[in-house]
């Protein structure tokens, strides 16, 4: 089997549909039953849900589970570079071949009937978890909650909702209430919930949909807290007191992300041995990612070079924070966007630190922003910006002008995967 085979199966998957996002569980319902309700085969649940730090969360729960010889099945989006890294299959990404069996056998059962590019995918992660033995099984939402193809497990064994914030309005819902709604319905009858930090508005909501459902939940603040402290982390809950280390994934933002993930450890009676492998073997690639080596790393020295695929204002703000908590360099931006997302927003956070802002479209998809967009974009946000033909010569214009400047690209996980892509090195393994 070559990589084109599954990529001219999910070319076609992508015909059967007409709108891209059309939230509703009737066709994945259709789907499952078809091939045999794979989702009622799954090993044990945990499924998380949220608007940032969803795929860090994950991480360290992937990590503090294999850590402690747990087999842990994987499903998130979006990719960043090729689609395989959407599954994981008891601790590796899916092969080609067996991929191309489960899409093929979903698209064979769907037909010609309409569903949506993430339903049928996410209806054949499944089928391919069923078939494999392990331990655990991750599920992230796509988007939302309540409508998501991957709200369709009776009963996890846990759910999560992390962070709640403005995204998808016009998929979820103008207000943060309205939009902690759908994300709120993840929660099952009796299955508990790790919450973390959360605006008041998100958490009332929250809290109803957890009475009417009976859901029991273990809220950041309330139930549990996390916090850094003379370089290291601590986690405290009902059943004690733990001192870690810091999370391998930097800014401040990880550490109510790995109160998440450590919280969520210990409802599931994992030991302290499992909460300091989530923090220390996690990965998860252009988030705050670090480059060193490939092409263009070679091209941007001696310049430091970062990579971080967040797109909404909230994230926008903890990356500005990380990156003001690196020792001071001049700090660039090369910034791509989608024109579903709130690009002034997002590079608002950025306007009292990045000198010049540097911006491109993202090539080969569809809804980008042009890089005069983006630039336009970036003025209203009350910074200098430049558009350009491409990251590469964004980076050379950079490097002459400050050699030992930061550069950080930024603004979407399209743009991130294509950054990835240039290079066979840097691609998630």
């Amino acid at each position: 089997m070559t990589a084109a085979s599954s990529d001219a199966i999910l070319e076609r998957m992508m015909s059967l549909h007409p709108k891209v996002i059309d939230l509703t569980l009737d066709r994945v319902w259709r789907l499952l039953e078809a091939v045999g309700h794979p989702e009622r085969a799954l090993p044990p649940v945990i499924h998380v849900a949220g608007t940032n730090g969803k795929g860090s969360t994950i991480a360290m729960l992937r990590a503090g589970l294999e850590g402690s010889g747990q087999t842990v099945h994987v499903y998130t989006s979006p990719h960043l570079a090729r689609f395989h890294e959407r599954i994981r299959l008891a601790g590796e990404l899916i092969d080609e071949q067996d991929l191309t069996a489960v899409l093929d056998e979903c698209l064979e059962a769907n037909g010609p009937a309409p569903i949506t590019y993430f339903e049928i995918t996410t209806v054949a992660a499944l089928l391919a978890f069923s078939r494999v033995p392990a331990n655990w099984t991750l599920l992230e939402v796509g988007l939302g909650g309540r409508l998501d193809a991957t709200n369709v497990v009776d009963q996890p064994a846990l759910t999560v909702i992390t962070p709640v914030d403005l995204d998808h309005q016009r998929f979820l819902g103008e207000t943060l209430a309205e939009i902690a709604a759908e994300k709120a319905g993840i929660l099952k009858p009796g299955v508990p919930s790790i919450v973390g930090p959360q605006q008041s508005s998100a958490l009332d909501v929250i809290k109803r949909r957890a009475e009417e459902t009976g859901s029991p939940l273990l809220v950041h603040g309330q139930e549990w807290l996390v916090w850094e402290e003379r370089e290291r982390l601590i986690f405290q809950d009902d059943a004690g007191l733990l001192d870690l280390p810091l999370p391998a994934l930097l800014g401040a933002h990880q550490i109510g992300n790995a109160g998440m993930a450590i919280g969520s450890l210990r409802q599931l009676r994992f030991g302290e041995a499992s909460c300091e492998n989530a923090l220390r073997g996690a990965e998860w690639p252009a988030r705050l990612q670090r480059l060193r080596e490939g092409r263009l790393v070679v091209l941007a020295e001696p310049a430091e070079l970062w990579l971080d695929g967040g797109h909404n204002p909230a994230a926008g703000q903890a990356i500005a924070n990380a990156m003001r908590a690196l020792p001071p360099r001049d700090l660039y931006l090369i910034c791509g966007m989608l024109r579903t997302k709130d690009s002034a927003g997002f590079l608002r956070a950025f306007s009292d630190q990045a000198r010049l802002v540097y911006t491109v479209d993202i090539k080969e998809e569809s809804a980008t922003l042009s890089a005069e967009e983006t630039r336009d974009a970036a003025e209203a946000a009350g910074m200098t910006a430049v558009a350009t033909d491409d990251v590469e010569t964004a980076i050379r214009e950079i490097t002459q002008a400050s050699p030992h400047s930061r550069i950080l690209i930024c603004g979407s996980l399209y743009l991130a995967g294509d950054v990835l892509r240039r290079d066979a090195r840097t691609l998630p393994k």
